[in-house]
């Protein structure tokens, strides 16, 4: 007799004990001025976000608020809390610092000085981008040790809430950086994720599964041109 069962297309189901990240990378900073840095943290620049990215923290704020957020996380550096205020405001959560998902250390070119020499197109901007990393410029962060440090912190925080929902605000080379590690891709892949863009990765154990990449649906109308890459 001839079987009569059906079998549908499977979904994506997250895995027991996994953790859902939320990645948002930080609103728009202020520009940068000729011979004048940003405000330091640790050696690296720490802008304020510019009224258009408080205008872009605000929609991914309000587009995260309908989530079943378990945690948020930001970073030392102020843009990440300022982009995360709103929704930790609104669910009642304190935000967590991570620090070790701070930007990318850019030696020489911090504080504002690296969106010059990439607009210029600097020498070493250009050998930077051609050999995927960013420790071509004087100084900068060695990309084993980024690399590292970024990785420990995706870890301690999927350990932390299993079966959870983390919202995380970041930077741009961070989420290339993790989204680089979860597909095995070259380094600058992922590079340039809009600002207030949301990423989205599922970490169980050694597994990290892409589910979404660069997700703007919440900023389509003012999106314009493609930003600079970092800060």
């Amino acid at each position: 007799m001839a079987s009569n069962r059906t079998f549908r297309q499977l979904r994506f189901v997250r895995p027991p004990a996994s953790c859902e990240l939320i990645l948002v990378r930080h609103g728009e900073s202020e520009p940068a001025r000729e011979n004048a840095s940003f405000p330091l943290v640790d050696g690296q620049g720490d802008p304020a976000l510019s009224p258009e990215g408080e205008e872009q923290a605000s929609r991914v704020c309000e587009r995260l608020g309908g989530e079943a957020i378990d945690a948020v996380y930001v970073t030392t550096l102020r843009r990440t809390v300022q982009t995360a205020a709103a929704l930790t405001a609104q669910l009642g959560l304190e935000p967590r610092v991570e620090r070790d998902l701070r930007e990318v250390h850019l030696g020489d070119w911090e504080g504002g000085v690296y969106r010059q020499k990439v607009l210029e197109g600097d020498p070493i901007a250009l050998a930077m981008a051609r050999e995927q990393r960013f420790d071509v410029i004087p100084n900068a962060e060695p990309r084993s040790a980024f690399s590292k440090r970024v990785r420990a912190a995706v870890e301690r925080i999927a350990v932390a809430h299993p079966d959870e929902r983390v919202a995380v605000f970041t930077h741009g080379g961070v989420i290339g950086e993790i989204l680089s590690l979860a597909t095995g891709a070259r380094p600058f892949a992922f590079l340039g994720a809009d600002n207030a863009s949301i990423s989205h990765v599922v970490v169980n154990g050694d597994e990290w599964v892409l589910r979404r990449f660069n997700d703007t649906s919440h900023l389509e109308h003012e999106l314009t041109a493609r930003p600079e890459p970092l800060s």
